[in-house]
């Protein structure tokens, strides 16, 4: 910090200088003005530097208020992970709700992060059988798929595409309706009360190999960018398949589906 200041010090006093030579050999201006005149040129340097000096404060300020805000949110995420294996479903519930906040306020930073965390969660084996811990379980789950619908932007080509791998997860009433994805990983799958895709654009390639629905079916205005599979799918009630778009022929080899489907 002293360096610059010299410099700045050296460089105000050089340029009153020189203004004061320049000025005082035109006979026509007095010495009080050339004087006057020399003052200013040379606080205009020294105000230049105080201009930089707290710009370069600024920016030091910013740095280190990025580097904790960084740190906070490392502590918050790694927090609310430990949190999502508490034996308290409302712990769980809150921990949810924490990683979906944290995304939203950082989402360059920890949006594709989340979704994976949460998809991890739903991947977590589950007996969906009766009870009262089931039920307690199932409304996690429930809580699990509504925070990764909010993180998921709208189906407009500007948006971000972030992935979903849901390979092998267990989900209930799963709705992306109006949604961008990137890749969808849905192989293996279990899905009770239907699942829901109007209006779903998917950037990347889907996956529904092995898949197995109980519920409604619906993809209607959905649009596939790339690669589609439906391999060895099996769906038990109505399905709806209603101006769709594939930008490759899906496959759907061995895939079951109720009769009276028609597919596209």
């Amino acid at each position: 910090m002293k360096r610059p200041l010299v410099w700045a010090f050296v460089l105000s006093a050089a340029v009153f200088a020189g203004v004061l030579v320049w000025l005082l050999a035109d006979r026509a201006t007095s010495r009080g003005d050339a004087l006057k005149t020399a003052g200013l040129a040379g606080g205009a340097v020294a105000a230049l530097y105080g201009l930089w000096l707290n710009d370069r404060r600024r920016r030091v300020e910013e740095g280190r208020h990025e580097i904790e805000r960084g740190r906070v949110s490392d502590e918050r995420f790694a927090k609310a992970v430990e949190l999502l294996g508490h034996e308290a479903d409302q712990v769980r519930v809150g921990a949810m709700h924490a990683l979906g906040g944290l995304a939203r306020s950082r989402p360059d930073v920890y949006a594709q992060t989340v979704l994976d965390v949460l998809c991890a969660y739903l991947r977590r084996p589950f007996d969906d059988a009766e009870g009262a811990d089931a039920e307690r379980e199932r409304q996690v789950r429930r809580t699990t798929q509504k925070v990764i619908r909010s993180l998921l932007p709208p189906a407009t080509a500007d948006a971000p595409a972030y992935s979903l791998d849901l390979s092998g997860a267990h989900l209930d009433r799963f709705d992306l309706s109006g949604k961008r994805v990137g890749l969808l990983g849905a192989q293996q799958t279990e899905v009770v009360n239907g699942a829901y895709f109007t209006n779903t654009w998917f950037a990347g390639s889907a996956f529904f190999t092995g898949a197995n629905v109980q519920g409604p079916l619906e993809f209607v205005r959905t649009k596939f960018e790339a690669g589609t599979g439906f391999r060895d799918f099996t769906a038990h009630d109505e399905v709806r398949f209603e101006d769709v778009s594939f930008a490759l022929p899906p496959d759907f080899g061995q895939a079951s589906f109720p009769a009276g489907t028609e597919l596209p």
